[in-house]
């Protein structure tokens, strides 16, 4: 039997309206997985989380970010803007995967749990074969971490809806990356 994980990539303070980085529709896709969460939590043999957790990530930030590779500080380890949306913060996640320590880190992929095991050792540890996505932002860290799935092997879905980019163009872009390695778009069936 196929088993299966949901990850929230990182629906977290530091990417909501009034963040560092705030992406427009960013409480709502918090609110909106809290709410899915809750009715389709027993259909995920594990539900994940990742953060971005920076302590000191050279380059990534700067003064004078050009938005591309260089952003303004954001998701500083031990922070209010690196916690969890408090909509989120309480659901007893059965992993949660800090990323970005020393470096940019897009991809959850790119990050460890508590026990600092990779992502993909937790998922294939678990015999994890189809894997969900959501969260923030569809543009960067939720495609990332979608194509690094399924470069890993994995059965991939984005929720489409659960999930929000930075900006329209640049979540057709996003669109179309997904498409074009064959991973699923789909809509939680609210």
């Amino acid at each position: 039997m196929e088993k299966r994980a949901f990850i929230a990539v990182d629906v977290q303070n530091t990417f909501i309206e009034g963040g560092e980085l705030g992406v427009s529709g960013g409480s709502r896709v918090a609110h909106d997985i809290a709410e899915y969460l809750k009715d389709h939590k027993d259909e995920y043999d594990l539900i994940i989380s990742s953060q971005d957790w920076h302590i000191d990530p050279h380059e990534h930030f700067s003064d004078n970010p050009d938005f591309v590779d260089t952003w303004p500080a954001h998701g500083v380890a031990n922070t209010f803007g690196a916690q969890l949306h408090h909509e989120l913060e309480d659901f007893p996640f059965d992993v949660q995967i800090k990323k970005g320590m020393y470096e940019a880190a897009y991809s959850a992929f790119e990050g460890v749990d508590k026990d600092g095991q990779s992502l993909s050792d937790v998922l294939h540890s678990a015999g994890i074969s189809s894997l969900d996505v959501s969260g923030l932002a569809l543009s960067h860290c939720v495609l990332q971490t979608a194509l690094d799935a399924k470069q890993e092997g994995f059965e991939v879905n984005v929720i489409r809806d659960l999930s929000e980019p930075t900006s329209e163009e640049l979540g057709i872009k996003a669109e179309e990356a997904l498409k074009d390695a064959q991973i699923n778009l789909v809509y939680s069936q609210k």
